[in-house]
């Protein structure tokens, strides 16, 4: 059993990684939330919510008290939040993080796939690779998980593709996403200072 802190769990990744860990695991969860209203009835055995920006020291700095692994599905200004997560958690002794980003951001799309979704061509990504660039920087044990176009599939039929190697397809399901962050989060070794890309079979 662990202790994870999920923040955006009110996203489209953390509202189905909440859910994927409360059936598949007995993990304790903190859901870290903007707006903790949107999270509807909590598990008052496994689950507490946090509201907050992570850019607002003072609740991360609460929200990471006793974690083992941190998950973070965000979006807008990612290096900000990349640097505040990063030293909330160097001050916090908390050294497992899992981060998404994106397909592309090292021009890892092979042709077969559709280059257009690279760095290259998309400068939109850049910020997903800025973030990845401070994580990789720091000295905690990151996942960086870069998923294809995700969607509502129930299936958890995926490939996973590491740095350096070309990404396999296009579109993953979110559970698919929540089924490589529960393994990641139970296997500190797995994907250990890595970025890993992931997509639909």
């Amino acid at each position: 059993m662990a202790n994870v802190l999920i923040i955006g769990a009110t996203g489209s990744i953390g509202q189905v990684t909440r859910q994927y860990f409360l059936e598949h695991t007995d993990d304790q969860l903190t859901l870290m939330a903007r707006n903790t209203t949107r999270l509807g009835k909590l598990n008052d055995q496994r689950e507490r919510a946090i509201q907050g920006n992570v850019t607002d020291t003072q609740s991360l700095n609460d929200a990471l008290q006793n974690q083992d692994v941190v998950f973070a599905a965000l979006s807008g200004n990612l290096p900000e939040m990349a640097t505040a997560i990063v030293s909330a958690m160097n001050r916090a002794n908390v050294d497992r993080l899992l981060f998404i980003t994106s397909m592309g951001i090292y021009n890892e799309i092979p042709a077969s796939v559709g280059t257009d979704g690279n760095l290259e061509h998309n400068p939109m990504l850049q910020t997903y690779r800025d973030a990845a660039d401070i994580i990789e920087a720091s000295d905690l044990n990151y996942t960086i998980i870069r998923p294809g176009w995700f969607d509502n599939g129930h299936d958890t039929d995926y490939q996973v593709t590491k740095k350096g190697e070309p990404f396999g397809g296009h579109d993953v399901s979110r559970e698919s996403i929540a089924d490589l962050v529960m393994h990641l989060a139970h296997d500190s070794t797995y994907g250990s200072r890595d970025s890993l890309g992931i997509n639909r079979k």
